[in-house]
């Protein structure tokens, strides 16, 4: 989550998209599925959405895209982090853990692969 955030107060949904790569129907769909993501409407119904939003976004993005989450999955980290927390969104996995995490996932894909690829003994 490097997405460099313009120092403003409001964005409107086609700098979001711009900002976090994520196309504005998707942005559209996870104010539907993620009640944490809610930007606000101004008076003629345009979504007016906050740095906290875009965050979140990116948030979300990393849960769904990298750490490869479901949608159900990512709604349960969201609501545990964001249920003792506020309204800031939770900080994503450092780096370090990222890296574990993926490695492990590859190490579990080989074994599920080599598995897979052997003959039933049975």
């Amino acid at each position: 989550m490097t997405a460099e955030i313009p120092d403003k107060l409001y964005f409107k949904i086609g700098e979001v998209a711009e900002i976090t790569g994520i196309k504005a129907h998707v942005l559209r769909y996870w104010e539907a599925e993620f009640p944490v993501f809610s930007p606000q409407k101004s008076r003629s119904n345009q979504r007016l959405y906050r740095r906290r939003d875009i965050e979140t976004a990116l948030l979300i993005k990393d849960l769904l895209h990298r750490q490869r989450l479901t949608i159900a999955g990512a709604k349960k980290i969201l609501n545990r982090k964001t249920a003792g927390g506020g309204d800031a969104p939770p900080p994503v996995q450092s780096a370090k853990n990222r890296r574990i995490i993926d490695e492990i996932r590859r190490d579990l894909e080989r074994l599920r692969d080599s598995l897979s690829s052997t003959p039933d003994s049975h």
